[in-house]
């Protein structure tokens, strides 16, 4: 009788499990582009005139529905990046080592190969506080793009741009 209880239990969860309702994604050849980022990439940093390595790694979680950008992996300054769609907006969330999320919004532009976000709000941002202010994605090919990372400190803006390749294995 046991047996049969656990039986019934485990085909139950399977059936609820299967018939979990998942959101439908829009159609997005934005968010199609970020997708085509995932792998491993490595390059250099570039922030008033100096220049260091750099990487990042990014994968496509989530069934699918978030891109997951992981900047200087296994650093003290990796930062994450969950870009993931809400109804049509392309937005991306920056999970900063300042400790604090500002997210950010795709902005319409005339260049499919290049996306530009734009900070709509954030967590944890006093009003003195720095936070990424914008970040633009420049595609060059499958295996090169550029990103420029822009950050606000009282009212000043700086921008650090990396220049990435994929990794090959």
């Amino acid at each position: 009788m046991r047996s049969r209880l656990v039986c019934a239990l485990v085909v139950l969860v399977s059936g609820l499990a299967m018939a979990q309702h998942h959101s439908k994604l829009q159609p997005s050849p934005s968010f199609d582009k970020m997708k085509s980022l995932a792998g491993d990439w490595q390059g250099t940093a570039s922030e008033g005139g100096t220049t260091f390595p750099s990487s990042a790694k990014v994968s496509v979680v989530s069934d699918g529905s978030v891109v997951m950008h992981d900047m200087a992996p296994g650093t003290p300054h990796e930062m994450i990046t969950m870009f993931h769609l809400d109804g049509s907006d392309l937005l991306a969330t920056h999970y900063c080592a300042a400790h604090n999320q500002p997210r950010m919004k795709m902005v319409q532009g005339s260049d499919p190969n290049v996306l530009v976000f734009e900070f709509k709000d954030g967590t944890n941002i006093g009003p003195d506080d720095v936070h990424m202010q914008s970040v633009t994605i420049t595609f060059i090919d499958a295996d090169h793009h550029y990103e420029d990372w822009s950050s606000i400190d009282h009212g000043k803006i700086e921008t650090m741009r990396f220049d990435f390749h994929r990794k090959k294995a």
